[in-house]
């Protein structure tokens, strides 16, 4: 399945992914919840929207009315993943209401939530957003091959791969061990992997949420099983030690793990 790009040029290399947001549940001061952009070959990706990052990605495109998104993947409802796709669809609404609406590639219930929001007329969601659902496809996304596999957690979640000539990157949105992370993550550039570290905060035990949540270690045994190249770690439970994380992570994966914080950008491949 194809959707029609409004605007990339191939051929031209200009790669990476920058980080909206890093945190789970919800956000630290001065931090936001789940958020990336990927742009690749001048195409631009918003992956989740979670707390916090609509203000970061309308300063990274340089619009407030979120000019030069060309597609949208949100991995499942939770609202730390994509509470702040409301506040891209208002801007879309009210700023540039007559512009062909985007792509958005989610499970159905991302849809149904973002509809809930609206009292007027849910449908208007309609105009602005084009749904895909997920886990489907794979789709053509601008220069990208979208792949998917749902993952384990609390509600539906759609792990995602975005392949292209030279490039490839997956993200697990949030999801528990489980065998399917090690296709996911296969020879990824890069893997954006979920460690809540749950068992770091005061009173929750080491195996309190492991199975619909990852470790740090859990994370960087996933990378290490998928091959993958490098690693971001994202998703930290507010109060976290990230450097803690790095390191526990690292001590299982022997490729470079990186902390996910927001306004990094990652030069790709």
């Amino acid at each position: 399945m194809s959707s029609s790009p409004r605007r990339w040029e191939a051929g031209r290399v200009s790669s990476s992914l920058t980080v909206l947001g890093s945190c789970g549940a919800w956000p630290e001061p001065g931090r936001a919840c789940s958020g990336f952009v990927l742009e690749h070959e001048g195409f631009r990706v918003v992956l989740d929207l979670g707390y916090g990052t609509l203000s970061r990605l309308l300063a990274h495109l340089g619009s407030a009315v979120g000019d030069g998104v060309d597609a949208v993947v949100v991995t499942h409802h939770h609202p730390d993943h994509m509470l702040d796709l409301h506040g891209l669809f208002r801007a879309r609404w009210f700023g540039r209401r007559d512009a062909a609406p985007i792509p958005l590639y989610a499970p159905p219930r991302v849809l149904a939530m973002l509809k809930s929001l609206e009292d007027e007329d849910p449908d208007d969601v309609d105009r602005v957003l084009a749904h895909r659902p997920l886990p489907a496809g794979p789709y053509d996304v601008g220069p990208f091959v979208l792949t998917s596999r749902a993952l384990p957690h609390f509600v539906p979640n759609a792990g995602v791969r975005l392949a292209a000539d030279g490039l490839c990157v997956s993200y697990t949105g949030d999801t528990g061990p489980d065998a399917a992370l090690a296709d996911l993550g296969r020879d990824a550039d890069l893997f954006v992997v979920e460690a809540s570290d749950r068992h770091q905060r005061r009173g929750v035990p080491p195996a309190a949420t492991t199975s619909l949540h990852l470790s740090a270690r859990q994370a960087g045994q996933a990378a290490a099983a998928a091959g993958a190249r490098r690693l971001l770690l994202t998703h930290f439970w507010p109060g976290n030690d990230r450097e803690r994380s790095r390191a526990d992570a690292a001590a299982v994966f022997d490729g470079e793990v990186m902390l996910a914080e927001e306004g990094l950008r990652i030069a790709l491949p």
